[in-house]
């Protein structure tokens, strides 16, 4: 197939969810298809185009105005923003240039498929698409701001991440409506976005690189070691080490006196880096996780808000890991609680699973290995083949029955 991919934002470096998602499905896609990947924003980087080209050679590049990503300009576009149609979170990423770009190219009918994105990208699509179009949603955008909300102590924030939900569910049913085809990260999210009334939902789930997050020994550290993996300028991580450090990890030191709690990301702002102490490290950016992973006696996902998939299930699973989670922490993975995951949302049930981990080592070594099972099936090369199936089927429009979903499992 001939394929274009319009991104919003650049690509690289790899080092969030969407990105990694998207980065593992290009390069898959681009060994046996002809892709040619647009991403715009901010001012001109020459290092950033050379390396995107080696790594995706039909790569071209748009820069426009970079966005201020300061706290204070986003919290004023949220609230001065309400009476524009898209939410802030959209709107900030629209630009003409590109726009032109991406209209020109799908009217000369270049390609014989297009994938939008997510939703940022989705205010330079023309409302009509002269070329199959797919919507590449990671999450449900909608779900993600309601749950920040509701999760938000600041008064402040609270109003303008509901001012934002509101606008943004309003945005996201209409653009699920409109694409011809929509690829959802899990069956939860392909329910949420059939309500909004999209058509054509297909189901491409989340994958790993299993070369890279490969099987390590049993941990032996003593004292026992609780990680927790994740951009750390990103809000639902942010709130979810917070509340693993105020509520749920001074039980477990209470019955494991000297464990350490390992917080791992980038750009931990100040509230994080102050959660640090003799047992709690941040570590800031770091080369590569999997160095803490392999350390890990467990592994943690206490998060409260977001929406879609958690890559770092997988990967931690695919490491040979035991994982303690809430329920919206793998909301959407196929895991299967008491099996291959612990899945647990009041603050004393996470921290007494964490204790009988750490004290129970037959126990978890059963979850390492049921787990590290699972992830070997999520294998990128299964996910992309999987997605390609899903680019043919928006090619061949007039095979697929009106109305009716298709549901696209990765490898299982």
């Amino acid at each position: 197939m001939r394929i274009l991919w319009v991104k919003a934002g650049k690509l690289l470096p790899v080092d969030t969810g969407g990105k990694i998602r998207s980065y593992n499905i290009l390069r898959q896609l681009s060994c046996t298809h002809e892709v040619t990947f647009l991403s715009y924003g901010g001012k001109e980087d020459a290092a950033y185009e050379a390396d995107i080209a080696r790594e995706l050679p039909r790569a071209h590049t748009i820069h426009t105005a970079a966005p201020d990503r300061s706290t204070l300009h986003q919290y004023l576009g949220y609230i001065l923003g309400v009476f524009r149609t898209a939410p802030f979170a959209v709107s900030q990423f629209a630009d003409p240039a590109v726009r032109c770009q991406v209209t020109s190219w799908l009217n000369e009918k270049r390609f014989d498929v297009a994938v939008c994105d997510f939703l940022a990208a989705t205010i330079n699509f023309s409302r009509t698409l002269a070329t199959p179009t797919v919507l590449f949603q990671h999450n449900v955008e909608s779900d993600l701001w309601r749950r920040r909300a509701s999760t938000e102590s600041n008064p402040v924030k609270r109003l303008a991440y509901k001012l934002e939900a509101v606008k943004m569910e309003r945005y996201e049913r209409n653009e699920v409506r409109r694409f011809q085809s929509v690829i959802a990260v899990s069956d939860h999210d392909r329910q949420q976005m059939l309500k909004m009334g999209a058509s054509k939902v297909s189901v491409v789930p989340t994958g790993v690189d299993t070369k890279k997050y490969q099987v390590a020994p049993p941990a032996t550290a003593d004292p026992p070691r609780v990680v927790f993996t994740g951009s750390m300028d990103w809000e639902p991580n942010i709130d979810a080490v917070t509340y693993f450090c105020r509520d749920i990890f001074p039980q477990v030191c209470a019955e494991v006196p000297g464990a350490i709690f390992q917080i791992v990301g980038r750009n931990p702002p100040p509230r994080v880096k102050r959660l640090a102490s003799d047992f709690v490290q941040v570590t800031g950016t770091v080369p590569s996780v999997t160095d803490y992973l392999r350390g890990a006696t467990v592994v943690v996902v206490p998060l409260r808000a977001g929406a879609g998939t958690r890559l770092k299930i997988f990967e931690a699973m695919a490491m040979g890991k035991a994982v303690i989670s809430t329920s919206i922490g793998a909301e959407g993975l196929d895991v299967h609680a008491g099996s291959d995951i612990i899945l647990v949302d009041e603050a004393t049930g996470f921290a007494n699973a964490i204790v009988l981990l750490m004290r129970d080592a037959a126990l978890r070594r059963q979850y390492e290995l049921s787990a590290t099972q699972l992830a070997s099936q999520y294998d990128w090369s299964n996910i992309a083949g999987s997605f390609a199936d899903a680019l043919q089927q928006a090619c061949r429009p007039e095979a697929i029955v009106h109305g009716r979903e298709t549901s696209i499992a990765g490898s299982s």
